[in-house]
């Protein structure tokens, strides 16, 4: 009872700091504040150091060296980094003196390079050296703290079956609490400083928690002292959707619960060591994961109260390299013993096991690259083992990409479509996780960050946080807030002239041409881009079409009639300035855009099977499907089997063979993967893809790659970023193996900011708590908001000036419960004839517009 009493009397609160936030000088007043906070609010504090950063990397690369290793190079290289940190900190340059002639010693005396327990007393020299140096600098700051040996509280468990080098190097702690020496502790000092990553064997010598391992110590630390929550900071503010470096829309992760934390870390997530999860779960430790340099930022919190929100993916993430073994023989199958035999080998060579398929001829199976130290030494020998039992190749350029999340089973049918983005790629094993936890594919190492990219854009949902799973995304974050990001609208600067124009109307869309001017220019002005056409189904008005043309862009059209009307309503346009890109189109409208001198796009082999000597002689662009598509709705997404364009890459070579035998020249390839796409990397990887077509083929001159440029919805979502794409672009270009012009063919981010649709209340109503407010216009004038659920912002442009304060329901006068152009729009209280104004419609907005209900849609009004 009184070991108990002691322990709950010390109340301690352990704080872990990653190697980057401890190598900057900046951090260290950072670091204070967080220790001395804690203290205020009446607890002991446990801090745990990682090493500076890229220290631990030098001390490897010097092992992985052998014998050519030069320790006298590798000490005056750790010597110098750390006397350069105690310069930046203002501390003593003798203050590291102790730990330093240490190191020199082992190295001149001790060292056995080829010894898994002198690499692991070498490894272990960063994270003693920087503790001390911790101890130094937070004295600096008026913090007393004393040193703690971590070897005196984390002690490795060798039960368990393991090889020498992974009990010395990937050692595993099972700590249970311990009232007598956290009360010992608490009595000595009441902050202390620990370096993490390392621990004793039972022996007492020096083993190593395993790369990354100073989460775990900091947990198992928690858990000795019966501490009931780590802070662990470091250089992102917690878990993300994705790997924020390269998914930038990736969004923080607010709250999750163990299983789902414990599944991202095993799976890759690199900010949470996967064993730091296994004294926290077993001890009921919360986790708080923050951003040394922004403890502002909420950060991630992983707790046993956190809720389960059913079922839902919360992250994509990747690890690599990934060791795949393949077991083939027909002779394994109903074998008794078969599989016993094959695990006896990988537990003879101290090697586990993550992902297992079997099938009646082959076993495929992964080795945990978290658990494993294993070397190319110890994979012969696993291969010569495992060989004299059925035939085996061994991968080892690998990779896991996983979708994380509760039942992942049972939501199965709504990833079907995201699931494309696999189609043109070389699957080894899929697996799905019993605990129903991670839906997994071992693919090829060079593919992965793509596929995460693109699974992340299809499955994880969008938008600017507001709920308890998903907080902003990483580019809201960090985004640089004194550039310019919200510019006021066109319609609000004209908002008189635009009410003086709607006198005598009840609907009508209005262009505003300088907008689509500007939209122009930042278009033309793309370096690596060599033609933009204007893709007229998005607005065929004739003011837009020639502002277009004058503006520097050409013209895309995808029927012969949007052909004529471009030629017609635009003096000086010639068919050699468009692009025609019909899909599934009658046979007439080939011959008629021959014989018109139109370039002309084929996205199907029936047109080359069936119709190839009407082209003869031509030069055509194809129309590749990359595979998968991409964008705001499924609709909207035009690649992959689920969609109608394109030929499948799988038929390319048929395609050439058509080409070839009816004396058709290629002059272009082209993809589209679909609209409203906000990710720069979405046209990197069209012109990755068609450029490795385009090296198999001689006659290509042109990439065109599509359009679906997206544009922001809301005030506060960030614009595509043009500078990124661009650069992007660029550097591919460079890549390819002859000089190659690169087109782009949008339409919406030529003219959907150009466009609004205004509208006149008829009616308000209110039903319940729901209210109503009707105007003259609906899914007859726009049909986005029913076809697609698009989202566009709505005002009273009568009232703009008046707060918000009802929420309200913006519908038509159309005979369908699916008229309704805003859902829960926050407007003043409005009232028979004020003017809603309904923003961002100047693509896709009249150009599907109907007379449904035999109602006419909004009329057309230019401002020039």
């Amino acid at each position: 009872m009184n070991q108990v009493s002691s322990v709950q009397d010390a109340q301690w609160r352990v704080l872990k700091f990653g190697g980057s936030s401890v190598a900057q000088a900046d951090n260290w007043p950072r670091i204070a504040e967080q220790v001395e906070q804690a203290r205020s609010e009446g607890f002991r504090v446990a801090v745990v150091v990682s090493a500076l950063r890229g220290i631990t990397d030098l001390l490897q690369a010097h092992i992985d060296s052998g014998a050519d290793a030069d320790a006298d190079s590798l000490f005056k290289e750790v010597q110098q980094r750390h006397q350069a940190m105690l310069s930046a900190c203002d501390l003593p340059g003798q203050a590291l003196d102790e730990p330093l002639a240490a190191l020199r010693q082992f190295l001149e005396d001790e060292f056995d390079v080829g010894s898994p327990a002198h690499q692991a007393r070498l490894l272990a020299a960063g994270e003693m050296l920087s503790s001390r140096l911790a101890v130094a600098r937070l004295a600096q700051d008026g913090v007393t703290a004393a040193w703690l040996d971590s070897r005196r509280v984390l002690v490795s468990d060798e039960r368990e079956a393991r090889s020498r080098r992974a009990r010395y190097l990937s050692a595993r702690c099972l700590p249970h609490p311990d009232p007598e020496l956290a009360a010992g502790l608490a009595r000595e000092s009441g902050v202390w400083v620990m370096p993490g990553f390392v621990a004793a064997s039972p022996a007492g010598e020096t083993v190593l928690l395993g790369r990354g391992g100073s989460d775990t110590s900091a947990t198992a630390l928690a858990a000795v002292l019966g501490a009931r929550r780590v802070d662990i900071f470091s250089d992102v503010p917690g878990l993300f959707s994705a790997d924020p470096r390269r998914v930038p829309g990736a969004r923080l992760l607010r709250q999750v619960g163990f299983r789902e934390a414990q599944e991202l870390a095993a799976m890759g997530a690199k900010a949470l060591h996967p064993a730091a999860l296994i004294p926290a779960h077993e001890q009921h430790i919360e986790i708080r994961m923050r951003q040394t340099d922004r403890p502002d930022i909420e950060g991630t919190r992983i707790t046993p109260a956190a809720q389960e929100h059913g079922a839902q993916v919360k992250a994509i993430v990747q690890r690599k390299p990934i060791t795949l073994v393949s077991l083939e023989d027909i002779g394994m199958w109903q074998q008794v013993g078969f599989l016993a035999a094959v695990f006896d080998v990988f537990r003879e060579l101290g090697l586990s096991v993550d992902q297992v398929s079997t099938s009646e001829s082959n076993v495929t199976l992964t080795l945990d690259p978290g658990a494993n130290v294993a070397d190319q030494a110890v994979l012969d020998e696993l291969a010569r083992a495992l060989g004299r039992l059925c035939r085996v190749e061994i991968l080892t350029d690998c990779a896991t990409v996983s979708l994380v999340g509760l039942g992942i089973r049972t939501i199965l049918h709504r990833l079907g479509p995201a699931l494309e983005v696999f189609e043109q790629r070389r699957i080894f094993q899929v697996s799905q996780a019993a605990n129903d936890l991670n839906l997994t594919f071992v693919v090829e190492s060079r593919h992965a960050d793509r596929l995460v990219q693109q699974l992340h854009q299809q499955v994880i949902p969008g938008g600017v946080g507001g709920d308890s799973v998903f907080g902003p995304t990483f580019e809201q974050l960090f985004r640089d807030e004194a550039a310019p990001v919200h510019v006021t609208p066109w319609w609000r600067e004209r908002r008189a002239e635009l009410l003086d124009r709607m006198k005598g109307r009840d609907s009508a869309y209005v262009y505003d041409l300088p907008t689509v001017r500007e939209a122009c220019r930042k278009l033309c002005g793309l370096s690596s881009v060599d033609r933009v056409l204007y893709s007229m189904k998005a607005n065929s008005h004739p003011e837009i079409l020639r502002t277009a043309v004058a503006g520097g862009l050409g013209i895309e059209c995808v029927s012969l009639a949007e052909a004529e009307h471009a030629l017609e309503q635009v003096p000086g346009l010639k068919p050699s300035d468009m692009l025609f890109t019909p899909n599934f189109a009658p046979r007439e409208e080939y011959r008629r855009a021959v014989e018109m001198g139109l370039p002309l796009t084929v996205d199907n082999l029936h047109v080359l099977e069936k119709w190839g000597r009407e082209l003869a002689g031509q030069a055509v662009f194809l129309r590749l499907d990359p595979g998968s598509g991409l964008g705001h709705h499924k609709l909207v997404r035009t690649a992959g089997s689920h969609s109608k364009f394109g030929i499948p890459l799988a038929e390319l070579d048929r395609a050439l063979t058509l080409c070839r035998a009816h004396d058709i020249r290629i002059r272009g390839l082209h993809a589209h993967t679909g609209s409203g796409i906000m990710h720069p990397d979405n046209w990197h990887r069209s012109l990755e893809t068609l450029g490795e077509a385009a090296r198999r083929i001689d006659t290509v001159e042109i990439i065109n790659l599509g359009g679906g440029l997206g544009v922001p919805d809301r005030a506060d979502e960030l614009p595509l970023d043009m500078t990124a794409m661009d650069g992007g672009l660029a550097e591919l270009k460079r890549q390819l193996p002859r000089s190659v012009q690169v087109w782009i063919e949008p339409g919406r981010y030529v003219v959907s900011p150009a466009g609004a649709l205004l509208a006149r209340v008829t009616q308000t109503k209110g039903k319940g708590d729901v209210r109503y407010v009707g105007v003259a216009t609906g899914m007859n004038s726009l049909i986005r908001p029913a076809l697609y659920g698009a989202w566009h912002e709505i005002v009273n442009l009568s009232r703009i000036d008046e707060p918000g304060d009802h929420v309200y329901n913006v519908v038509g006068p159309i005979c369908e419960t699916g008229d309704i152009l805003g859902l829960d729009r926050l407007l003043p209280q409005s009232s028979e004839g004020d003017i809603l104004l309904i923003a961002n419609t100047g693509a896709y907005g009249a150009a599907m517009a109907s007379r449904y209900n035999l109602r006419e849609p909004a009329g057309e009004l230019v401002l020039n």
